[in-house]
């Protein structure tokens, strides 16, 4: 392995990757990358040269135990928000009375609630998971047909949460750029928009993404939960105790009635999570900076950057590629 780049964030680090990894990326189809200087198509979706060589350890070693939540998106779909809240549904017996001690206070949720492909494999080819107590919380934006053998033969849950298109490209543009701030300028706002609609996105095709979850939930309800971003920011309430539910440890009658629900939203609110210490300053491991992940979480941003047209090719793109899935986003 070339050794790493120590001036580089580790997600900037393009020579840093498995001979594995180096081997097949002559055989990929190539485009321009949003962050790094190119992606790569494997098996039909985007990726950096970094984030394939751990998509590839992960598939590799990755050991899923039928006790295991998954927390699935594609980029800037909602995913530190609902990472703070199943935190909290999952361990809110042992934190119990202690909200002045909580975990979330003093840590980011992309530390409580790791990335497969993007923290843990990226830093260690084999990452030694056994300090994860069960049951095991992990996040990724994996399309689900990329998923270890282990995740789809046991009974481990996942669930996935969508965004409207539009919202999703909007902030990955700007994450993207805070991204490149440590390697190369801005990339251009038009640039983005004509290959997010090309789906040569990061994780993308977008819609290809959305649909293998869709899809997956609807043959497997029991196991994938299918949730989309603006009904858990129009009825939160509702939607936790959908997710205690399926995770199997639905919320009793006296927790229903002493306020566990608001103290958990309360906790996990955009704002709550924003003025945090922990989510102002500092960076994860990777060297993403923690307050990239906090901008606006608001429904319907989009209009604010992207023109009533441009609004309209992502619209018109995503009705021509889920045509016929009985999902409309």
């Amino acid at each position: 392995m070339t050794p790493s780049q120590p001036h580089r964030p580790k997600y900037l680090q393009e020579d840093d990757i498995s001979q594995k990894c180096r081997d097949l990326l002559p055989l990929l189809p190539r485009e321009k990358g949003w962050i790094t200087t190119s992606i790569y198509q494997y098996q039909g979706f985007w990726y950096s040269p970094q984030i394939l060589s751990s998509v590839l350890a992960c598939q590799d070693h990755f050991q899923a135990q039928d006790t295991d939540v998954l927390l699935i998106t594609a980029p800037k779909s909602g995913t530190t928000w609902l990472k703070a809240i199943l935190f909290c549904i999952l361990n809110r017996a042992e934190l119990s009375g202690s909200m002045q001690h909580h975990p979330l206070l003093t840590q980011s949720p992309h530390n409580l609630v790791p990335f497969l492909e993007s923290q843990l494999y990226l830093e260690q080819e084999i990452p030694n998971l056994a300090s994860f107590a069960s049951p095991r919380l992990f996040a990724t934006h994996l399309p689900y047909h990329l998923f270890p053998t282990s995740v789809k033969d046991s009974g481990c849950k996942l669930v996935y949460l969508c965004r409207n298109p539009k919202d999703t490209f909007v902030s990955f543009w700007h994450f993207a750029n805070k991204m490149r701030s440590k390697g190369t300028g801005e990339m251009p706002l038009e640039e983005c928009l004509d290959a997010f609609c090309r789906g040569t996105s990061p994780f993308g095709p977008y819609w290809d993404h959305v649909q293998g979850y869709y899809k997956a939930s609807s043959e497997m309800p029991e196991r994938v939960l299918f949730l989309r971003y603006e009904d858990l920011k129009e009825d939160p309430h509702v939607h936790v105790k959908r997710l205690a539910d399926f995770l199997g440890c639905p919320l009793g009658k006296q927790e229903l009635m002493d306020g566990t629900v608001d103290g958990i939203l309360r906790m996990c609110s955009f704002d709550s999570l924003k003025a945090l210490e922990v989510n102002k300053s500092g960076e994860l491991s990777t060297g993403i900076e923690t307050n990239w992940f906090f901008r606006k979480g608001e429904v319907g941003d989009w209009l604010n950057y992207i023109s009533v047209e441009m609004g309209e090719r992502i619209d018109r793109v995503m009705q021509e590629k889920m045509h016929g899935s009985g999902l409309k986003l």
